[in-house]
């Protein structure tokens, strides 16, 4: 459910009114039953029953109805749009749970909506976000983030970091296994060779030396030359400047940013709506909205719920398709 106080209990919601999503799967949401309750009117969704479980199987998987796994966690009066400790642990409960169903197999892949930082922070959850959590949760060392669009696809080297610490954290092993973390999800997904280009720190990716103190040459190209080696196909590095436009163009599949704003810029441009974040390299399949909590519209009603419908499909097409439960 991600933070309550924001729009992702009313744009769950408004994804489950969506016959699709029953053709695709069967969708359970794992939160607050008395907060989804809440939400249905502000979304006319008062047809819609809300179906408090604990277990899986209990679930009545149906165009209508919604299970939730009730945590339980929350007052039935949280103030909307507001940041709150207890919003913010609830949140981060939400997702710890949702792993470990996953990690049980009870559960095939997680789509998350929006938490807010500050109110983890609050709740006592030192994270940057969701992925720090999914990556902590499962033990896994080598992940990534890739955000998903329909004309782009970007996967980055660093994250949530500020600058100065990005350029430190960037190096020739970090970015080759980011390289190969980018071939096989798109082999996985179905492209055999996929086109991969790869970003310069620097203006121009340093042109020669002319911008920075050599970063290309030190922390990025050994890592694009050793991927290439193993017959990977990728450039780079390239200018970011002209690199995304290129990308939309269809001249390669997928980009690695070396950064989260110049990896996150292209992609919101393109549609604060049309973007997904997947967490790559995890032992369990997770995709995301690209939007935060937007608290100052949250109980309004009119949170666009299309980022969440496309995560969701994406989730399906990367999960397995075998299952017991």
């Amino acid at each position: 459910m991600g933070d309550a106080a924001g729009v992702g209990p009313e744009i769950i919601l408004k994804s489950l009114m969506n016959a699709d999503v029953y053709e695709w799967c069967r969708p359970l949401v794992i939160g607050d039953a008395k907060i989804l309750e809440n939400a249905k009117r502000v979304v006319d969704g008062e047809h819609l029953t809300i179906q408090p479980i604990s277990d899986v199987r209990e679930g009545k998987f149906r165009l209508g109805n919604v299970p939730c796994i009730d945590l339980n966690l929350l007052p039935e009066d949280l103030p909307l749009g507001e940041v709150s400790a207890v919003s913010g642990d609830a949140a981060y409960q939400f997702l710890a749970q949702a792993i470990e169903l996953a990690k049980k197999g009870d559960i095939q892949a997680i789509c998350t909506a929006p938490l807010n930082k500050e109110a983890l922070h609050l709740g006592g959850h030192k994270y940057p976000g969701h992925t720090e959590i999914l990556a902590q949760l499962t033990d896994t060392k080598d992940y990534a983030m890739m955000l998903s669009a329909p004309e782009l696809k970007v996967i980055h080297v660093t994250t949530h970091v500020g600058l100065i610490d990005a350029v430190k954290q960037i190096n020739p092993d970090r970015v080759y296994s980011v390289i190969k973390m980018a071939h096989e999800t798109l082999k996985k997904a179905g492209n055999e060779q996929p086109k991969i280009a790869v970003c310069g720190i620097n203006p121009h990716a340093g042109e020669n030396g002319l911008f920075g103190y050599g970063e290309e040459e030190e922390k990025v190209i050994p890592g694009v030359e050793r991927a290439a080696n193993e017959g990977i196909d990728v450039q780079g590095p390239l200018p970011a400047d002209t690199l995304f436009f290129r990308a939309v163009r269809g001249d390669f599949d997928i980009v690695v940013a070396m950064y989260h704003d110049q990896g996150h810029g292209p992609i919101k441009v393109l549609g604060l709506d049309a973007g997904v974040n997947i967490t790559v390299g995890l032992p369990i399949i997770r995709t995301s909205v690209d939007h935060g909590t937007a608290f100052d519209i949250a109980g309004k009603g009119i949170a666009d719920e299309k980022s969440l419908i496309e995560a969701i499909r994406q989730g399906v097409e990367l999960a397995p398709k075998s299952f017991d439960v």
